[in-house]
């Protein structure tokens, strides 16, 4: 490893690695170009700036959309150390608005770049500090405790709620369990999220831990991406169709019921896929584009030609937003943003594609 590599970057590389050796065949974290700690952060503002502010907020202080949560509270900046923080950058969270925004996982984001808006996020606040360990605990009897104190925010293994899911697989593969432990303990300044020392023993605290950890079925899962990208198929769906009949929420909303009927009556439109490309190589709604959130110049490929354009993401609104407003700006008469995003196409069972898709099918 070259010695010319910041702390940031060198304690990342070996997590990062492992992570992403399954994912593509180029090595992962090439030695970047020796740069100050103050042009780092810089350079990291910018990123940040372009690819993560709609979600985390302008300030980083979190929830501008769906579970984003802040990143500079003075626990978080404390308790995670960067291997954590660039993993969960490269790799996001499936199933989740939080996409992998690694270059080998199908996102935007060089190595450098990642570990460039790791050092902003350091800039914010204080330094790391190994958070201290613990006895285990009792899943048994974390699971109580959990269902009284946690679950109305956290949801449980399998639902969602308001607050980030604990139980989302590629989280428990990165986070330990003295991370969690200081997190229920200190909690998160400006956030719901308040500090339980006060209200649970240590022995207690260590039981949730031994619940949650309880929920992980091993390490990370490895993201599929098909080696050089999938390819689009044509851009218009049922081109020969007529125009479907939608009704528009606040002028701008389509309820994914609505689009699956309008799919299966074979009425003509065009899906776009908002978030970020890696999203979109692992699952997709079947027939839908790529055109990210970030580069909405991308738009002008699409035709104008009175064609309905319904727009997606994950938020469900933001990400899909920034491209409705893109294309209303140019004038596209027929425009909306699926209401409900695409994890609720998911869950009815309704129509995707994408490797992850083919994945599970092939191992059934």
């Amino acid at each position: 490893m070259s010695p010319r590599l910041c702390p940031v970057v060198r304690s990342s590389l070996i997590p990062l690695a492992l992570a992403l050796r399954l994912l593509a065949p180029a090595p992962v974290f090439a030695d970047p170009p020796p740069s100050d700690g103050s042009s780092r952060a810089a350079a990291g503002a910018a990123l940040y700036e372009k690819y993560c502010a709609l979600c985390h907020g302008a300030t980083a202080q979190g929830y501008a959309a769906d579970n984003a949560p802040s990143l500079v509270t003075p626990q978080w900046l404390s308790s995670a150390d960067d291997a954590f923080m660039v993993n969960s950058i490269a790799l996001g969270r499936p199933d989740t608005a939080m996409a992998a925004y690694a270059k080998q996982a199908g996102g935007p984001l060089s190595d450098q770049e990642i570990a460039d808006v790791v050092a902003f996020l350091r800039s914010r606040g204080p330094a790391y500090v190994a958070p201290q360990p613990h006895a285990p605990g009792s899943a048994r009897k974390g699971a109580a405790i959990y269902s009284s104190s946690c679950a109305s925010c956290h949801g449980d293994r399998s639902r969602r709620a308001d607050a980030i899911h604990l139980a989302n697989q590629t989280f428990l593969g990165l986070a330990s369990d003295a991370f969690l432990y200081d997190g229920i303990a200190r909690g998160r300044d400006g956030t719901p999220m308040k500090a339980y020392a006060g209200e649970l023993d240590p022995e207690e605290i260590a039981d949730v831990v031994a619940y949650l950890r309880s929920w992980s079925s091993g390490p990370p899962p490895a993201l599929v991406r098909p080696r050089g990208g999938a390819a689009e198929g044509p851009m218009v769906v049922n081109p020969d169709g007529a125009a479907p009949e939608f009704t528009l929420r606040d002028q701008t909303y389509v309820p994914v019921d609505e689009v699956k009927r309008a799919l299966d009556e074979g009425r003509r439109m065009i899906l776009v896929d908002a978030r970020v490309p890696s999203d979109w190589e692992r699952e997709r709604i079947t027939g839908a584009i790529s055109v990210p959130y970030y580069e909405t110049a991308a738009v002008d490929r699409i035709p104008n030609d009175g064609t309905w354009v319904i727009a997606y993401c994950a938020c469900p609104h933001h990400a899909s937003g920034e491209v409705v407003t893109a294309l209303r700006r140019r004038g596209y008469p027929h425009t909306a943003v699926l209401d409900e995003g695409v994890l609720v196409w998911k869950q009815r069972g309704y129509p995707m594609s994408g490797a992850a898709v083919a994945s599970s099918a092939a191992g059934r």
